[in-house]
């Protein structure tokens, strides 16, 4: 079987502190700023998107939709889209799908500035945005160690999340001021301008000259990695682990709006300043991770975390008070992205470069797939039962009980390192 080169010219002495170790690459250090503007712009995106389905509709069961509506083609394109990026050169996967997020979001914002924007637009778009991520998240992801090479790799995977939970932090605060002060439209031309800035990024990269592998037929490339995943203990285990923890865990995220205003009866910017504190936290965890990846037990890191989130799920669920709140948010925001950057860290160095693409193609399925699925049944629990706080601290409950079994029987995972 073919494995890609990804071998790289050396890079000069590390220099500085570890925390930016992979930074000394110039490939990277391109990907992290553009990649930083276009994700900063798509967590505006987010925002503002449930935002405006809340006010067009009023309705929590239509922001599970929307969210829901994303997710489906994430579910059936991720892992076809691991194989396609095992196959062709993933720069330009990347570039086809940033210049579709660009399309997308100008068109919304369009829809939007026009007052022509109707419900039925928000979803088809949103699963056309699904279906670009489907395809660009297993390439980002296996395109990490192209550009830095096997020795900074862990520590460029826990940059990518501290690049992440920065614009998860930015973008909602930026977005909840903007919507507030000028309406949803503005942060859709946001978000389409700065793809710009990671198809430029990629531009001006210099990579070695890519040798396609040897044509095999679709199916069997898929089988093949599935059952890599089905027969390798560690990776199988921590898959499920986070597939439990974005099905039940997350369903929190779409359904901010509904707690913004009709919990604790703020209004827009609220709702920015409650999902800022929850990329706070998750930015706090990725600077730990970067900078002591290589100290800590990540095995017990771990599911320390997964065993720390349901209880300040549950705390955010009940609670009436918005800072304690925003306190809960922050831990939830660190303990969960603590968690599934450790997974994809282990994960990412368990698994072979031939099988990079693919592997990782089902990992993204879970945050971009079946998450939103989670938003879903929580849109529909909140419409038929009346009671969001309800819904949301029963599924702290579940998450608690998944987590506390799977720790039991993995008890291999307290000694990974």
């Amino acid at each position: 079987m073919h494995i890609q080169n990804t071998e790289q010219t050396a890079p000069p002495p590390a220099a500085g502190p570890p925390l930016l170790r992979a930074l000394r690459h110039r490939n990277y250090r391109l990907f992290f700023v553009g990649q930083l503007i276009s994700l900063i712009g798509l967590w505006m995106q987010n925002v503002a998107q449930g935002w405006l389905v809340l006010r067009m509709t009023d309705s929590a069961l239509l922001l599970g939709i929307v969210a829901a509506s994303a997710s489906l083609p994430v579910l059936l394109l991720s892992v076809p889209a691991g194989a396609l990026a095992d196959q062709i050169p993933r720069r330009t996967v990347l570039l086809a799908a940033h210049a579709s997020g660009i399309v997308l979001a100008l068109l919304l914002a369009g829809l939007t500035f026009t007052n022509t924007v109707e419900v039925w637009h928000i979803i088809v778009l949103a699963a056309l945005s699904g279906a670009t991520r489907a395809i660009e998240a297993p390439a980002r992801q296996a395109f990490t160690i192209e550009m830095v090479g096997k020795e900074d790799l862990l520590n460029a995977i826990a940059l990518n999340s501290t690049m992440f939970n920065t614009a998860r932090t930015l973008g909602p605060a930026a977005a909840g001021l903007l919507v507030a002060a000028a309406g949803e439209g503005p942060a859709f031309l946001l978000n389409g301008l700065s793809y710009l800035a990671v198809i430029v990024a990629l531009l001006m990269m210099r990579l070695p000259p890519f040798t396609a592998p040897a044509l095999s037929r679709r199916r069997d490339q898929l089988r093949e990695g599935l059952q890599y995943v089905w027969h390798e203990p560690t990776v199988r285990t921590l898959l499920l682990m986070a597939g439990g923890l974005c099905l039940f865990g997350y369903l929190y995220i779409p359904l901010l709006p509904v707690f913004a205003r009709n919990v604790f009866h703020t209004d827009a910017e609220g709702l920015g300043w409650l999902a800022a504190a929850n990329g706070g936290g998750a930015l706090l965890a990725a600077l730990f991770l970067a900078q002591f990846s290589t100290q800590i037990p990540r095995g017990r890191v771990l599911l320390l975390a997964l065993l720390c989130f349901p209880p300040c799920l549950l705390v955010f669920a009940l609670t009436p008070a918005f800072n304690v709140a925003q306190g809960a948010l922050l831990l939830m925001g660190f303990t969960s992205v603590l968690a599934m950057a450790l997974i994809n860290t282990v994960i990412q160095t368990t698994v072979p470069n031939e099988l990079r693409g693919r592997v990782m193609g089902i990992f993204v399925m879970l945050p971009l797939g079946v998450s939103p699925l989670g938003g879903l049944i929580g849109g529909i629990l909140t419409e038929w039962s009346g009671s969001v706080q309800l819904i949301t601290a029963v599924c702290g409950l579940l998450v608690w009980i998944i987590m506390a079994t799977s720790a039991r029987r993995a008890r291999y995972l307290w000694r990974v390192q």
